[in-house]
């Protein structure tokens, strides 16, 4: 009963992280005829403050109302005020803080887009709990029936405020509404409302296990933002707005699937977390069958990145493709770190979890002031070794956990790897033989990955094939 509850939530979890990524990166694509680098590297060097806000207001609560066994009204209510709070803070802080930043990147037009951009993490504030409480329930319908239409609408507002001339301020409309939006469309799905029932014993308890999952999320938000701070002050906004608009891109394909099957697999493990055994035939399954779709794609995405620049995108931005093509290299290491990191917060570990945080954070500061001096290139190899190495500590503690040993993960993803890698080098040696049209050739080629990956994996019979085939006949009786 729960596979299958957790199968359709999944899929519900899917088209919603589709919904929200895919609307998202098709408005990039979209306004990326409008705007310039330079104006999408505006936005790049708000987002380490935004994100770090958001972070802020959130502080781990949403994922302790998930994991918390018996939730009571005081607990959400607790945690919706106390979010509220933080928010607030946060805006007043950014909105003091918006002119050393300017001072900072020496762009005085920052002020005014930090102020107003910050306003979003109030309305954000508002639906935490409605999100918690309707993942907690595997209610994922409901999250994909509000999110879509905020998205839609405030992605089209963009596009038409861009195609009239207000340049990044079509950016930043499209944050601020997506966000109001979608609070007053979770609050319509959802029951959940706050009283004045607010207890400081359950802040206590939800706070001893969210802060540690908040200082994570801090390192985390904090890593992945840091760099392109960084590419914006010693190199130039242009360049960072390629960095930052080769990451947008790359998240469509990698994030959506990832977040959704995390999501989902979090609340519903969650309530085995007492049988270690079924926890790590649970985590194999989903090791094998992430890293069966997410392999592929990254591959095919690296080989074909040229072609999908050249037939999607106008010439100013075909500098990003390297940076696209390291990337992608570089997020084979997200599915595999992100079930270790997941083990630990099934099983209440958010220590371990934070200490993984700590030496990512420190490894990759590590790479980024070895390269730095030395391009973007030098900066996203650095973030590939980084990452590649984090991996092993989230072994060890996975192991430790739940007994799932680093040959018994390598069992399970490394045929996926070797096909995929086949795949990749396939149709990147092909594009040298061909002589078609971008447009033509991106959809032979593309055709012909899936066809070759799937023919390997019918040759040599692998396990997360099959796997996947009966997950998909499951979604499709259910």
């Amino acid at each position: 009963m729960l596979e299958k509850k957790t199968l359709f939530s999944v899929v519900y979890s899917f088209i919603e992280q589709l919904a929200r990524r895919g609307i998202s990166v098709l408005v990039t694509l979209v306004l990326a005829y409008f705007l310039t680098p330079d104006e999408y590297g505006l936005v790049a060097m708000m987002a380490l403050f935004l994100t770090l806000g958001q972070t802020l207001m959130e502080s781990g609560f949403r994922s302790a109302l998930i994991r918390k066994e018996h939730l009571t009204q005081a607990d959400t209510n607790t945690a919706f005020f106390a979010n509220l709070c933080f928010a607030l803070v946060v805006v007043v802080v950014l909105y003091l803080c918006a002119p050393w930043v300017a001072d900072f990147y020496e762009r005085p037009e920052l002020v005014l887009m930090i102020r107003v951009s910050s306003l979003l993490l109030i309305f954000n504030s508002l639906h935490v709990v409605q999100v918690a409480m309707l993942s907690r329930n595997m209610q994922f319908n409901r999250i994909l029936k509000a999110n879509f239409p905020a998205l839609v609408i405030s992605g089209a507002s963009a596009v038409a405020l861009a195609y009239l001339g207000f340049g990044v301020w079509a950016l930043i409309a499209q944050m601020l509404l997506s966000a109001i939006l979608i609070a007053a469309l979770l609050w319509w799905q959802s029951e959940w409302r706050p009283s004045a029932d607010f207890s400081w014993q359950s802040l206590q308890e939800i706070y001893n296990y969210g802060y540690k999952i908040l200082l994570s999320s801090l390192l985390d938000t904090f890593y992945k933002n840091f760099t392109i701070m960084v590419v914006a002050k010693v190199l130039s906004a242009a360049v960072a707005g390629l960095y930052f608009f080769a990451d947008r891109v790359r998240e469509l394909l990698i994030s959506q699937l990832i977040t959704s099957i995390q999501t989902v697999t979090f609340p519903a493990l969650s309530s085995i977390q007492g049988d270690n055994e079924r926890l790590k035939r649970g985590y194999q399954r989903i090791m094998s069958i992430m890293t069966f779709i997410v392999f592929p794609v990254l591959v095919t995405l690296c080989a074909l990145a040229s072609l999908v620049f050249e037939v999607l995108l106008p010439a100013k931005w075909l500098p990003a493709v390297p940076y696209l093509q390291i990337m992608c290299i570089t997020s084979m290491m997200i599915p595999l770190i992100s079930i270790n990191v997941n083990i630990m917060k099934v099983k209440g570990r958010s220590d371990w979890f934070l200490y993984l945080e700590l030496s990512k954070v420190v490894l990759g500061l590590v790479a980024l002031y070895v390269t730095y001096e030395h391009g973007v290139i030098a900066i996203l190899f650095g973030q590939l070794a980084s990452q590649y190495v984090v991996y092993f500590p989230s072994v060890l503690f996975a192991n430790r956990l739940v007994n799932y040993p680093l040959l018994e993960q390598l069992s399970d993803f490394l045929p996926n790897l070797i096909i995929a890698t086949i795949t990749g080098v396939s149709v990147w040696a092909a594009q040298y033989y061909l002589s078609l049209n971008a447009l033509l050739e991106l959809i032979v080629l593309g055709c012909a990955a899936v066809a070759i990956y799937v023919v390997l994996a019918m040759v040599f019979r692998l396990k997360a094939g099959v796997q996947t085939l009966e997950m998909l006949n499951k979604a499709r009786r259910t």
